[in-house]
């Protein structure tokens, strides 16, 4: 089963001036997973030979996950990493316990992570240690000398978008303490595959790729001449180049080989290039042939280019790409066997050596296990494992977040579930606009209206989806890359903006866009250093003017005012709507610099924020700029950022000014002077790609390339901060309104725990405090209504009731753990849930039982921490999609309570009954034995209850007339369940009902207190007189 980890860690935040304040753990916030569990790309898959139900697979963002149940549900085990990116992943055929992980995803796309090395783990995935080849940023192979754990082979392609040295065939005879460089001609040519004749250690075939990609959009990355395929007989001291006897030739590039054990002479190599297909040897690479030039198996095999031979029939061969295909008969046919319409894209297929039987796919859409040899498949529905480009928001209550999911398309997902089971993949909304890799704008006005990619007009009632793109009406030559913006302006909800290298704009829902700038792209951006000849020279065909406008920002501040930044490093901005545009580029921004996200101040019309991105141009430095000037002059603000991780992101808040976040390619952060220092804002959030952040009120919603969307509920108290008041020994927050949500009470069988779902954020005010010390003394929290009435009492004295599993009617997993006061230093969230505390009828109070709703109003927070006291005011608001008037909250509290009143009463008289029945059984007194039964016959009546040969049946019995307790009890309780169940005024009926109950209840204490003052009273003197204990109702009420 998938959990999420939470893991508090310390966080050291900046004040509001330049000076950095300690401040204790911020306990109270953390990152809430809210989807999709449709799965993202998976290029590095495995499975333990020892256990059937065992696999493994590595997310190209996501990190590394197991499975203990066949891919049922699936757990992350990398995630204490600093890094998510997985290329290749292998278990050592003779130690399964040991684990080696490259990170790096090595499938050359224009949307690519990087790692840093190898990692190996020898304990099954409980720990890891990073052992090395840290600059290879992409690994597509390991392999693992069956005989010994410790001999390891590594297929390194090396970086994407520029030379270095650490590329190629690599070989540790020590568990990846040394390394060792055993093929690979120069520092442009890296590894891609690699295979070892099954029952020869000493003979290794490897592939080899001098493949790059340019900063500008092509499809396919180049092929230079350094691609080709080699073979070592010496266990890699020496090699020979595979070429002619019927084998490729011409211009090569990505090279995928596979070997059956069953033929270790046998050896298939899949070909991407001027003579692409499947070739086969039969005599250990000495002779080829090309079986095949289906180009089902070899089309875009820059991006597929894997195969696999079944262990025990060397005729059984597997392509992957866009769908897997098989060969029985050596690769001269193949089979369709499983994809799609759309294009499912394989990648990487793992298979048994001991059973065929036993497969895992590493697919687009995430890891599919078989135990029958692809008969039935797991779903690829339980891995939160998105790559999700950017996000937004709507104005629905509760709102939607949109993003486009790599590799699968655009989404929808509640920020909150409608039930109790959380948010589950019955939420979860594909969305027809947008694409996979484009942006999504909400209407602001209209929520059911989606508009998405280049661009498409949805409409979610319907679900028609409609082409207004923007240049219908300007037939032209268009350039473009992955992700284009779009965005509504923050000023006026009908203007609409879109850019290719010209930005649009529309008024009228895009039934006319007009052009608002010439193209804002570099006319000749120059080719980068970076690249080598053969990749400099691959641009289609296209001139020197290659860019687009990739980033846009209208200003919240002002009218008119739009900053663009363009993907080969231009920043421009215009005053007047687009008439006019000053170009106001950094000085140190270069050629090809990425503008990837601009965020315009929403304080100031002159301010702006701009993330950079260079890692096109083979630098993972991270770059932020400011402008307070309108962009005359910027500032590079990145101290506290490690230099590793380039900036995908930066936004501003829109309450606190100087309070920034920022997203890079391993996390997130947070400044609170305007950029001049930046502190982690981690905490739980796994290492994986940040690529948008938006800011919903007082929430953080962020879209990671790898591991999907999380929100982070309620950063109230990071806007409040400041210096003066982080002395005091505690601090009571301002706490955020709070609405009042019903969550239907029953919806049908619930989703099993086990199911892939995320959790809602609690339902409740987040009334958050920070103590500097442990107080000496219990703190206590109450909260009064506006007339100062005491509505909860909370005390951090009041232990939480523990789960007994001997004890509880469900199992564990299902109780739900109220919220507690903290007395340790830090900050920490309490969560009221805007409940009056449970009548007590009884025994001891509950602190946790909660009972009526608080009505919507004002509300008063008072925390006591060692005789000092703070308050703070709390607006409750009544859920926005309910529309009714105060009075109809104010008449619906006043009959619940009435109700509430009456049914204490009820029950306390039937307490007193069912202890007077107790009483009679236990007495034995031949001289009252008339008296006592005649006195039991008539309390039994008054209760109500029949007696039953289980006791735990009789609730089922029905009342046998109206005059007692169980039908008075029953019938109030259904009479509140109709007040109280929903946000209404009390019905005619209901206000009638309760007037028709008061005087049944009336009458029927009467009659139970004439019992008690009659017959009981007369009892208890014959009993005195016999010198028996006579029966005391007065301690029960």
């Amino acid at each position: 089963m998938f959990r999420i980890r939470i893991a508090f860690a310390s966080l050291i935040l900046a004040a509001a001036s330049a000076t950095a304040a300690d401040i204790a753990q911020f306990g109270n916030l953390h990152w809430r997973l809210v989807g999709p569990f449709r799965g993202g790309r998976v290029l590095a898959v495995t499975g333990d030979t020892t256990d059937a139900q065992h696999f493994y697979f590595g997310a190209v963002n996501g990190g590394v996950w197991e499975t203990h149940d066949a891919g049922r549900t699936w757990n992350p085990i990398f995630d204490s990493q600093p890094v998510g990116s997985i290329g290749a992943i292998a278990l050592a055929p003779s130690d399964q316990k040991t684990i080696y992980v490259g990170s790096g995803e090595a499938d050359m796309r224009s949307d690519i992570s990087q790692g840093d090395g190898m990692y190996k783990s020898v304990d099954g995935g409980k720990s890891w240690s990073h052992i090395g080849l840290t600059d290879t940023q992409q690994i597509e192979r390991i392999l693992v000398d069956p005989r010994d754990a410790r001999h390891v082979y590594v297929a390194a392609l090396g970086h994407p978008y520029g030379p270095n040295e650490q590329r190629g065939i690599f070989e540790s005879r020590d568990g990846g303490a040394n390394w060792k460089k055993i093929l690979g001609p120069n520092a442009d040519t890296g590894a891609i595959d690699l295979a070892l004749e099954p029952g020869n250690i000493s003979t290794i075939y490897a592939a080899l790729w001098q493949t790059r990609r340019p900063p500008w959009n092509i499809y396919p990355p180049s092929n230079g001449p350094g691609s080709g395929l080699y073979k070592s007989t010496d266990g890699g001291a020496h090699w020979s180049h595979i070429e002619g006897h019927g084998f490729a030739s011409g211009t090569l590039g990505r090279i995928g080989i596979a070997i059956s054990k069953a033929a270790p002479k046998r050896v298939y190599a899949i070909v991407d290039g001027d003579q692409g297909g499947l070739y086969r040897s039969d005599d250990a690479g000495a002779n080829w042939v090309k079986t095949t030039g289906d180009a089902r198996i070899w089309q875009r095999g820059w991006y597929f280019g894997e195969i696999a031979a079944d262990p025990q029939n060397a005729d059984r061969i597997y392509a992957m790409n866009t769908i897997v295909l098989r060969s029985d008969d050596g690769g001269k046919t193949f089979i369709a066997l499983k994809g799609d319409p759309t294009g499912d894209d394989f990648h990487a297929l793992w298979i048994d050596p001991n059973d065929s039987n036993r497969q895992i796919l590493g697919v687009d859409q995430g890891a599919l296990v078989t135990l029958n040899g692809g008969t039935t498949w797991s779903s690829w529905y339980n891995q939160p494992t998105a790559e999700v480009y950017h996000v937004t928001t709507d104005n629905r209550f509760p709102y939607w977040v949109y993003g486009a999911q790599q590799d699968s398309g655009a989404l929808g997902l509640p920020s909150r579930g409608g039930s109790g089971d959380g948010i589950t993949m019955r939420e979860f909304a594909e969305v027809a606009a947008g694409g996979e890799s484009d942006n999504i704008a909400p209407d602001p006005d209209d929520p059911q209206t989606v508009f998405g990619g280049r661009v498409d007009k949805l409409d979610l009632r319907t679900q028609q989806v409609r082409n207004v793109d923007p240049t219908l009406a300007l037939p032209s030559l268009y350039r473009g890359t992955w992700t284009l913006p779009l965005v509504f302006s923050p000023r006026d909800k009908h203007v609409l903006f879109f850019a290719n290298q010209r930005v649009y704009r529309t008024a009228d829902g895009g039934e006319h866009w007009q052009p608002i700038s010439p193209d804002l792209t570099r006319e000749d951006p120059g080719v980068p250093k970076t690249l080598d000849a053969v990749t400099a020279a691959d641009n289609l065909g296209q001139g020197p003017r290659r860019g687009v406008v990739y980033a846009l920002a209208p200003s919240p501040a002002a009218d008119g005012m739009i900053w663009a930044g363009t993907d080969d490093g231009l920043v421009w901005r215009t005053r007047d709507g687009g008439a006019h545009w000053d170009n106001v580029t950094p000085k140190a921004l270069m050629s090809w610099s990425k503008v990837g996200i601009i965020d315009a101040s929403p304080f100031e019309a002159d301010s702006a924020y701009a993330a950079v991105d260079r890692h096109r141009l083979n630098d993972q430095t991270p770059y932020i700029y400011r402008t307070h000037d309108g962009g005359k002059s910027w500032q590079l603000i990145v101290t506290g950022i490690p230099a590793n991780q380039s900036v995908n992101v930066v936004r501003a808040d829109k309450i606190r000014k100087g309070l920034l976040y920022a997203g890079t390619e391993r996390g997130v952060y947070l400044s609170f002077d305007d950029g001049d220092h930046w502190q982690p804002l981690q905490r739980n959030l796994p290492v994986t790609s940040v690529r948008d952040i938006a800011i919903h009120n007082a929430d953080l919603v962020l879209a990671t390339h790898g591991r999907g969307i999380w929100i982070m509920d309620d950063v109230s108290s990071l806007r409040q901060l400041d210096a003066d008041a982080d002395n005091a020994n505690f601090r009571l927050f301002k706490p955020e309104s709070a609405y009042r949500i019903r969550l239907p009470e029953f919806t049908g069988t619930p989703m099993p725990k086990d199911e892939p779902m995320a959790s809602n954020p609690p339902l409740g005010a987040y009334l958050e405090y920070t103590l500097k010390t442990s107080p000496k003394l219990s703190i206590d929290l109450d909260i009064f209504d506006s007339n100062n009435r005491l509505v909860r009492h909370y005390s951090s004295a009041d232990a939480i009731p523990p789960n007994d599993p001997k004890k509880l009617p469900v199992a564990p997993e299902w109780v739900q753990t109220p919220s507690s006061l903290s007395v340790q230093p830090g900050t920490h969230r309490f969560v009221w849930p805007l409940r009056y505390p449970a009548p007590v009828n009884g025994g001891k109070a509950d602190p946790w039982a909660d009972g009526l709703w608080a009505p919507p109003g004002t509300y008063r927070v008072v925390l006591a921490v060692d005789g000092v006291k703070r308050e703070q005011p709390l607006q409750v608001l009544a859920d926005p999609r309910v529309n009714l008037p105060a009075s109809a909250y104010a008449e619906q509290f006043a009959l619940a309570q009435a109700i509430q009143a009456q049914s204490a009463r009820v029950t306390t008289a039937s307490r007193q009954t069912g202890a007077l029945l107790r009483a009679l059984g236990q007495i034995h007194d031949a001289e009252s034995g008339r008296e006592i039964a005649a006195l039991g016959a008539r309390a039994r009546e008054l209760d109500g209850s029949r007696e039953a040969s289980n006791p735990f049946n009789a609730w089922a019995y029905p009342a046998r007339d109206t005059r007692n307790f169980k039908f008075l009890a029953d019938a109030l309780a259904k009479l509140q369940g109709a007040v109280a169940g929903a946000d209404a005024a009390p019905s005619i009926d209901a206000q009638d009902g309760f007037k028709a109950l008061v005087p049944m209840v009336e009458a029927t204490l009467k009659s139970w207190n004439e019992l008690k003052t009659r017959d009981l009273a007369a009892l208890n003197a014959k009993l005195k007189a016999a010198g028996k204990t006579p029966i005391d109702l007065h301690e029960i009420n």
